[in-house]
């Protein structure tokens, strides 16, 4: 297959452009890391996932952003591998170049990164799209289901459990059933009793574990077969990822976070060239300002990898 004429300079001005549009959101994504480091039970955290989680300009912009991160690896891949189609025949003699380390390794690091990332998706963004299991939360309110709070008042004035409530009233039903020749109806009104019931242990198991927010306004720790059940029994529910409890945990294990510093390091790298290459390549650097464009690119680099750092470094030693 015959791959489509582009020049070589319009994909590295689509690279760079591409390339400048992650180095923003790189920043937005380390600003907003370190709200886990804030002990306020998630507060700020949950919030800002919230609202990431269910604003549709958000969800439009994390469309855009896969978008920009394949184009971004496919075109890098594509130049790559176009420059070595061009030169099918290495020097017979090595040279040295004054090319910097991190520029040869560019593509490696993105492959490295690009793997990484994946990884990072099955943790989080694959959990919110329930293809991963993962630890779920659920406003409270919205658990105040009138079918399901008589129940739970019904029980308590007959002084039983719902489970004895229901048993009962499954027992009466069928005993019905055999009566009145209408089991298909019953049958529903015992499914329907059951699931009700379901939804009432979630609430018990919650209480019994002080599962909640210190507001009270969320129940956390849910599992994922417990967040099916609401979605089913109480689809306005929506229960949610508990993205605060789950970096948390994540963070509590010595070998993932080794494992995410390494992976920081890599990104460092690319970083490194990443920032001033972007400028060279769209004509924006100057021998006047290129120390300028340097300099705020080390800045830059080291700021968001020690963003980054930080947030399981400070958490694995409980700060």
């Amino acid at each position: 297959m015959e791959l489509p004429k582009i020049h070589s300079i319009t994909k590295k001005i689509l690279v760079a452009l591409l390339g400048g549009f992650l180095l923003l959101f790189l920043l937005f994504h380390a600003t907003a890391n370190l709200f886990i480091l804030r002990h306020d039970d998630g507060a700020w955290y949950s919030a800002f996932c919230h609202f990431m989680g269910t604003n549709w300009l958000v969800k439009i912009f994390e469309i855009i952003l896969l978008g920009v991160i394949a184009l971004h690896i496919l075109l890098t891949l594509w130049l790559a591998f176009t420059n070595r189609l061009a030169r099918p025949v290495r020097y017979h003699q090595s040279q040295r170049s004054t090319t910097h380390t991190t520029s040869k390794l560019m593509v490696w690091t993105g492959i490295l990164i690009f793997v990484c990332l994946i990884l990072h998706f099955s943790d989080f963004y694959f959990v919110k799209l329930g293809w991963v299991k993962g630890e779920y939360m659920v406003k409270t309110e919205k658990l105040q289901n009138e079918e399901i709070m008589g129940l739970v008042n019904f029980a308590q004035q007959m002084q039983v459990t719902p489970e004895d409530l229901v048993n009962e009233l499954e027992n009466n039903a069928l005993q019905y059933s055999e009566a009145n020749d209408d089991e298909a109806e019953v049958k529903n009104y015992i499914a329907s009793m059951r699931e009700k019931l379901e939804v009432i242990n979630i609430v018990q198991r919650a209480s019994e574990e002080n599962n909640f927010s210190e507001d009270k306004q969320w129940i956390r720790h849910l599992t994922y077969d417990e967040r099916q059940t609401l979605r089913k029994v109480l689809p306005e529910s929506d229960p949610e990822p508990d993205f605060y409890y789950m970096a948390r945990n994540k963070f509590q294990s010595l070998y993932i976070v080794v494992m995410y510093l390494l992976f920081f390091v890599v990104v460092f790298f690319h970083l490194r060239h990443a920032f001033p290459s972007a400028f060279q390549t769209l004509g924006l650097n100057n021998y006047k300002y290129n120390n300028i464009i340097e300099v705020l690119g080390r800045i830059y680099t080291w700021l968001v990898c020690l963003m980054f750092a930080v947030v399981p470094i400070l958490v694995y030693l409980g700060l």
